[in-house]
């Protein structure tokens, strides 16, 4: 009788709410190991034989602290939840760069889900939390150890990414840094000045995966899509892929000899650092949507409207992707290109080799080599390869100032973080305090 009634009373409601909870995120995580964990939270709520919170007295099986062991409480909980939802849910991230104009500006704050996708599993899980792969104060003093790494392992999600999808991801090429170029890659380092000199004057510093920088991007090409671009129009599997009305390129604009003011071009969406002009011949070359094109040319003093289109693949080979000069393509010719998908054969042969040698060697972890234009994976002969991991096409909305998947290749799904979905805050840096807060992008949905 005694039992039944202990069964319901109020610390038992509570251990069992709690336990539900979670064993529900045990099946969710899909490790056995984590049962572990059960017999502390009984312990917490039922037998109470070991003292947990042990900076507070326990009187009568109640914990009762001064106002510093409530503080330590409330931070300890603070922290805990954070990196909880930071891990599983949703984490927040900041547009530093115009490659996503005019869909996401310079100084918009976001939510990024990971539930969409399905919350990855931290492979580097000895990190000190809210660090940017650094210490504070300590740039040159990471912030994790690999003493301890987990293979990638996403959880289920609602969904899987579709295209258009603006998503953030790790950059895959940021495996390896220089600190004396931050913002360069070094494999476009090493590509320009050589690996040896590279390597031999400088110090290179190695990130595992989640420890590398973030990148927000959309996702045009999809697993075993065939991506196409011609003359700027992304095509894909022979289809042209819409243009959204908030796409930009660079346009060459003429005017006679009247300068279009700084106030002009601001209220254009413009910045200062988008702007190059040639005083000679009063030409600007700008960022513009198709309508903001089409005002341009509606101006009386405007001479003529022309979109910019790179067509010298020749010189491109050393900065467009894949980096040889069997593949002539720019950012605005590229392709076609057929993206690997998960279980997916391609035939290699020395040719083709470029499109793919990344992804065998760096992504999929193989010993790759060319010998006598036979190729090696893991010192055997072969003539295909068979891809273990999905991979996605990323580009930007501001198509001639976005380092993206046509500079690099495609984004391996061990590299995914989750998609942006909501501007919680947008500052204007250019402008002073007070004025500088967007208030019609506060708490907008990400398109």
């Amino acid at each position: 009788m005694f039992f039944f009634r202990d069964l319901f009373s109020r610390k038992y409601l509570k251990f069992h709410i709690v336990a539900t909870l979670y064993i529900l995120w045990v099946i969710w995580v899909g490790s056995a190991w984590l049962l572990l964990g059960f017999p502390i939270i009984y312990d917490v709520f039922i037998t109470k034989k070991i003292k947990w919170l042990f900076w507070k007295k326990r009187i009568n099986g109640k914990y009762v602290g001064t106002k510093t062991a409530d503080w330590i409480d409330a931070i300890l909980f603070a922290i805990i939840a954070a990196a909880f939802l930071r891990i599983f849910c949703i984490e927040a991230f900041t547009i530093p760069s115009s490659s996503m104009e005019e869909t996401l500006l310079v100084g918009d704050y976001l939510f990024v889900s990971k539930l969409n996708y399905g919350p990855r599993i931290p492979m580097t899980p000895l990190s000190l939390p809210f660090t940017q792969k650094h210490m504070p104060f300590f740039k040159q003093v990471p912030s994790y150890s690999e003493k301890i790494t987990w293979p990638f392992k996403r959880l289920a999600g609602f969904s899987h990414i579709k295209r258009n999808d603006v998503v953030v991801f790790n950059f895959p090429e940021g495996d390896t840094i220089v600190p004396e170029y931050p913002g360069q890659s070094y494999y476009t380092l090493i590509r320009q000045y050589g690996r040896e000199f590279i390597n031999n004057q400088f110090t290179l510093v190695y990130r595992p995966v989640d420890m590398r920088e973030t990148f927000i991007k959309r996702c045009i090409g999809l697993p075993a899509d065939t991506l196409h671009i011609i003359h700027g129009i992304v095509w894909i599997n022979r289809d042209p892929l819409p243009v959204p009305e908030t796409l930009e390129y660079n346009y060459f604009v003429r005017t006679d000899g009247t300068p279009l003011s700084d106030e002009f071009l601001r209220k254009q969406g413009i910045n200062q650092d988008e702007r190059h002009f040639n005083q000679y011949n009063s030409l600007y070359e700008l960022p513009l949507t198709n309508d903001g094109a089409e005002n341009f040319k509606k101006l009386p003093y405007i001479k003529y409207v022309t979109r910019y289109e790179n067509t010298h693949g020749m010189f491109a080979t050393n900065t467009i992707f894949p980096f040889s000069s069997d593949y002539q393509w720019t950012e605005d010719n590229f392709g076609p290109f057929i993206i690997p998908a998960k279980g997916m054969t391609v035939n290699l042969t020395a040719r083709n080799l470029p499109l793919y040698a990344r992804i065998i060697s760096a992504y999929e972890k193989n010993d790759l080599e060319v010998k006598n234009d036979t190729v090696y994976i893991n010192h055997k002969p072969v003539e295909s390869y068979t891809f273990k991991m999905d991979y996605f096409f990323m580009m930007g909305d501001n198509r001639h100032n976005s380092a993206d998947s046509r500079f690099w290749g495609c984004v391996p799904e061990n590299h995914i973080i989750g998609k942006a979905f909501l501007i919680w805050l947008s500052i204007d840096k250019n402008k002073k305090a007070f004025h500088n807060f967007r208030w019609n992008r506060m708490f907008k949905k990400i398109h």
